[in-house]
């Protein structure tokens, strides 16, 4: 594998006592050169989360790690670095996961894990779930529409709709995440 291949992830953010872990699966290599999370302009997590709970636009990386701290949520990624050739996640080789269980020893209160697309999900369910083990008893997961540029399927609405719905649910109700 080459050194420019090589794609390291970042650090979690948000506050120990989040209630929802965000997976994504990689950041893509804006994110890696900015060191931070959903950096490419084009990707909608930001606004997104910000259409979902109803607040403004956060246009400062502060505002954004404040939002999801606000919110009680963690965001980071399932991979702690992989072989890929750009940002796409198709290109993903060689993958190699976080340490999960430490991370679920730290944040005790999580309730749900969110995956930012299918990928994510996929790549958890092959390289963390097996050794996790019983540790995710009681901790609901969900798959998300990814936020990514590649993932036009669904409009910015639909997404939010989706996302919406499993983050915060109606008025008065859960949300639907499920297990």
């Amino acid at each position: 594998m080459s050194a420019p291949n090589l794609k390291s992830g970042l650090a979690p953010i948000g506050c120990e006592a989040a209630r929802l872990l965000i997976l994504g699966s990689l950041p893509g290599d804006e994110s890696i050169r900015q060191q931070q999370y959903y950096a490419h302009p084009q990707n909608q997590f930001w606004r997104l989360l910000s259409a979902v709970f109803d607040e403004p636009m956060c246009e400062t990386y502060d505002a954004r790690l404040a939002l999801v701290a606000r919110h009680n949520i963690a965001v980071w990624d399932v991979l702690k670095h992989a072989a890929r050739t750009g940002s796409l996640d198709t290109a993903i080789k060689n993958p190699v996961a976080n340490a999960f269980v430490p991370f679920l020893q730290k944040h005790a209160g999580l309730e749900a894990i969110a995956f930012n697309g299918q990928k994510a999900a996929a790549l958890f369910k092959r390289h963390v779930m097996p050794e996790l083990g019983d540790r995710l008893n009681g901790i609901e997961t969900a798959v998300l529409p990814s936020t990514s540029p590649a993932a036009a399927t669904l409009s910015f609405d639909q997404k939010v709709t989706q996302w919406r719905a499993l983050l915060v649910g109606g008025a008065g109700r859960r949300s639907t995440l499920r297990r």
